[in-house]
């Protein structure tokens, strides 16, 4: 059980990485102030294969009637994706997620939405850049000089995904040889390196706790890394850019209460200083981060 005490703990241990502040920008002239308040990121999948039955759009009116309807209800940043990260699913070739991606980000970016695409491939980055996108949600670590390069050239933003493997489709163990955010902070400070070097510095850093790792399929044990990475985010943060979360779902423990799964992980993302959170409930996890802010 999570108590007071072990939060104190935390806070006690870090006390200098708990206050740094971050990067602001701005993407396609909207400005975000990740020390006075977080974003939220709502989802988009395109794949009939992913896990959220509740964000699949099979049609492009689907999808952009979907985006439409996650900024209604206060998303900043509407996140695509094209295939499915689940370890089982198909792979889909990228000319075929191009076909599924670029109707639907032409049409938001005339309308003014930002968007981001969920990809490793770079002709899928460069074609959906090309079509409008703002943001591109990197999977991948391989390759990255030139995923940079297109960020830059657009004057994008990116989302650096901690990645076990060459992709998100290709990871096998998680490696808990060492402290998880230990690794994750050197990673990115690598990554960050080498994205200054193309004048990138809008990022945001992702420890991706939603990736299909062999070795955290019992669900017990993928909790408690997730709980423990959350909770522990702020020192990850200390680099000094914005933190990113894709909200899991625990659902051997929410059962058909799954849907509310992700508005209680939102807390302990919270407590972590989280900066950016990818929900497919945005309402839900907008009512609880503006709670936490009232408090």
């Amino acid at each position: 059980m999570l108590t007071l005490e072990q939060l104190a703990e935390l806070a006690n241990s870090y006390p200098s990485e708990a206050n740094t502040p971050v990067e602001t920008f701005s993407i396609r002239n909207h400005e975000f102030d990740f020390n006075r308040h977080p974003a939220i990121m709502g989802v988009v999948n395109l794949s009939g294969e992913s896990w959220y039955r509740e964000s699949v759009c099979l049609t492009t009116e689907m999808a952009i009637r979907r985006a439409r309807v996650l900024r209604a209800q206060g998303a900043d940043i509407v996140d695509i994706g094209a295939e499915s990260t689940l370890a089982d699913a198909d792979r889909v070739e990228e000319e075929l997620q191009q076909n599924r991606l670029l109707p639907v980000i032409r049409e938001l970016a005339r309308e003014g939405a930002l968007i981001s695409v969920e990809t490793y491939h770079r002709r899928v980055t460069e074609a959906c850049l090309n079509a409008g996108a703002s943001l591109l949600n990197l999977t991948g670590t391989v390759g990255t000089e030139e995923f940079f390069r297109l960020v830059s050239d657009h004057d994008a933003a990116v989302i650096l995904c901690f990645v076990q493997g060459p992709n998100v489709r290709e990871v096998d163990e998680f490696d808990f040889t060492r402290d998880p955010v230990i690794q994750m902070y050197d990673y990115f400070s690598r990554q960050l390196d080498l994205a200054a070097r193309f004048g990138v510095r809008k990022v945001f850093l992702d420890p991706g706790l939603g990736f299909y790792y062999r070795n955290l399929q019992d669900s017990a044990h993928r909790v408690r890394h997730q709980i423990q990475v959350f909770l522990n985010s702020f020192r990850i943060r200390s680099l000094g850019f914005p933190i990113a979360h894709a909200l899991p779902h625990a659902f051997e423990f929410f059962g058909e209460e799954v849907r509310t799964a992700e508005s209680f992980f939102a807390v302990l993302a919270a407590l972590g200083k989280t900066d950016l959170f990818r929900t497919h409930e945005v309402p839900k996890v907008k009512a609880v981060l503006d709670t936490l802010n009232a408090a």
